[in-house]
């Protein structure tokens, strides 16, 4: 995937395709960094399972927005503000099952899990139990 940001014509800022040094087996990737990503490169738009971070350029928070928004991923999304009211809000309107503020702390009782194909169960938290309970509707007043 390394490679089809190259040749797609991101960027490398650092690492790069091969492996990290003194792992010549197994699947290490080095931890890599791309800017001057386009959002309809391979990079910006198929998971990667690695240390690999791609830089997209935006003008406006609704830009941002629409960038996030803009796969048919939704696992979990970062938002890094000064502003916290803002930052919030930006949360708000990313499709992602969770969203992280200026980087927490792990929190287990905050339900893990996506939106759209990156599934749609969750685990920890009240909603995790949930997935271990059979829910019954009784309906009628006769």
């Amino acid at each position: 995937m390394i490679d089809a940001g190259l040749s797609e014509g991101a960027k490398l800022v650092c690492g790069g395709p091969g492996r990290v040094q003194g792992h010549e087996q197994g699947f290490y990737t080095r931890p890599t960094v791309f800017s001057e990503v386009d959002s309809s490169m391979r990079i910006a738009r198929e998971e990667i399972f690695g240390p690999v971070l791609c830089l997209i350029a935006y003008d406006t928070i609704d830009e941002a927005v629409a960038i996030a928004n803009d796969t048919v991923y939704g696992l979990g999304a970062h938002v890094q503000g000064q502003d916290l009211e803002q930052a919030r809000s930006v949360a708000s309107r990313i499709r992602a099952g969770q969203v992280h503020l200026n980087y927490p702390a792990w929190n287990p009782m905050a339900p893990f899990g996506g939106y759209k194909r990156s599934g749609n169960g969750r685990e920890y938290g009240v909603h995790g139990f949930e997935e271990y309970l059979e829910t019954k509707a009784i309906v009628g007043f006769g």
